[in-house]
């Protein structure tokens, strides 16, 4: 039961990641890029570099959290697969919990920092502060 659970939390969170996150992070870090350009033509290069450098931060540390929600998931899946091949229950409960549930905290985290980042029209899922307050 314990692997059962943990094997969909797993797949759903993969599919949400990749599916609906980091499209959606990637088409905001894509906005602040246009941004960052529209500023550089506008201003003169000091001014827009100043102006521009909040920006420049969000857009990498959009990529670094992508990047290592990407590979992570991807990482998570070989791992279930492995885990997957084994054959006792016990075992395969005991690889579940010492490889693949702390995964899933890994990538939460990047994702729960991105969720702080995104635009709140951009972001289609609800945000957790969005579900304290719902009646």
């Amino acid at each position: 039961m314990y692997t059962k659970k943990i094997q969909i939390e797993a797949r759903v969170l993969g599919d949400l990641a990749m599916n609906h996150i980091i499209p959606v992070a990637t088409e905001y870090q894509s906005k602040l890029i246009d941004n960052v350009y529209k500023m550089k033509e506008l201003f003169p290069a000091e001014k827009a570099s100043r102006l521009s450098a909040e920006n420049m931060k969000l857009i990498e540390e959009i990529a670094e959290r992508t990047i290592f929600i990407t590979e992570h998931v991807e990482a998570m899946v070989e791992a279930r697969k492995v885990a997957n091949k084994i054959e006792s229950e016990r075992e395969k409960a005991i690889a579940y919990h010492d490889t693949i549930a702390p995964m899933l905290e890994e990538i939460r985290y990047h994702i729960d920092k991105l969720e702080l980042i995104v635009d709140n029209q951009m972001w289609t899922l609800p945000k957790y502060r969005e579900l304290l307050f719902i009646r």
